[in-house]
């Protein structure tokens, strides 16, 4: 694998401000939807991006590509901070990077055919016009899978999975670096899922392409990726290669989520044991001081509670934040 670093985060946050009274103009709290986040993506290279449903992932997928302004840290492309850049100045930089959408039925827009959606950002980039345009859409159709036949076509005369195909190429149209996959199977039947993930497997071999991809199926990411980030309430609690955190995870977050994930032989799955998390994810309004998930730790002791751990490197770049591991390495 290169190792050329195509996207760096640095200490990223996202917070939502809220606001109250009758014209709703004092600022009262905020929603910390990202706390804090560091990571590297390199070329050709999948990083797993796990967590419970509202840990802030998609947000960070969107702080990244920039369409969420980031409230502080960097987001470097190159050794340009994205975050210092708008409008304009963002505008030639958005070719290098693009998103894989969650729902392929939303998407899209529906009065659009096949080849409008796919050949959008080339007008909008003023790429390619005329033939070259025409030959590109085709050529796009073909490298996901679909006939060129289908480019008149419009989103409701393609199945679910080809509709998926179709974001994918108009995220493939500029030669892109980095592609955002927001949960790009979750909408998908589960006959169709295999496919899309062998799909994206075979683009990033063919053109080098970095994913962030996010999921919530942790079978999914273990298959794509090869590292891997936990999120729990904006923050990330443990990253390592996909093979180190699936044999040998360290945070009890991570092991709770991997106890979960079912296992296809029946023998073997009546006898493993499941950690159950106790109470419900705290509110990113107002999350608890500490380890943001000492309150659900089984773990859990008193520097938990007073002290928020460090995103640490263990040993291997196998980082974890938790006192229980920065206690025997420090």
């Amino acid at each position: 694998m290169a190792t050329q670093t195509i996207v760096e985060v640095r200490d990223l946050t996202k917070y939502f401000p809220l606001y109250s009274g009758f014209i709703r103009r004092r600022h009262t709290a905020d929603v910390k939807a990202v706390d804090g986040v560091s990571f590297q993506l390199h070329q050709g290279e999948t990083l797993g991006l796990v967590g419970e449903s509202g840990c802030g992932k998609s947000t960070l997928g969107r702080c990244v590509l920039q369409l969420y302004r980031a409230t502080t840290g960097q987001v470097l492309f190159g050794q340009t901070d994205l975050t210092r850049l708008s409008g304009d100045d963002l505008r030639p930089f958005r070719k290098h990077f693009q998103m894989i959408f969650q729902d392929p039925y939303d998407s899209l827009n529906p009065r659009f055919t096949a080849s409008e959606i796919i050949g959008e950002p080339l007008r909008i980039h003023n790429a390619m016009r005329g033939k070259e345009y025409r030959d590109r859409v085709a050529e796009l159709l073909n490298t996901v899978g679909l006939a060129p036949y289908m480019a008149e076509r419009y989103p409701h005369e393609f199945s679910g999975g080809q509709r998926q195909r179709l974001g994918i190429a108009r995220a493939l149209a500029l030669q892109p670096q980095f592609i955002v996959c927001d949960e790009p199977i979750s909408a998908l039947d589960v006959s169709i899922q295999a496919q899309i993930i062998n799909l994206l497997d075979d683009l990033q071999e063919k053109f080098g392409i970095a994913y962030l991809f996010i999921s919530h199926d942790l079978s999914v990411v273990r298959h794509i990726s090869d590292r891997v980030a936990v999120m729990y309430l904006g923050k990330f609690m443990e990253l390592s290669s996909q093979a180190d955190l699936y044999r040998s995870p360290l945070h009890p977050y991570t092991q709770a989520l991997l106890s979960a994930v079912p296992i296809p032989d029946p023998e073997v799955e009546a006898h493993r044991s499941v950690i159950v998390l106790k109470g419900e994810v705290p509110s990113p309004i107002n999350p608890p001081p500490g380890c943001v998930f000492n309150p659900r730790c089984p773990l859990a002791f008193d520097r938990c509670s007073s002290e928020a751990p460090i995103l640490t490197d263990v040993g291997g770049s196998h980082f974890v934040a938790c006192h229980l591991h920065s206690t025997r390495t420090g």
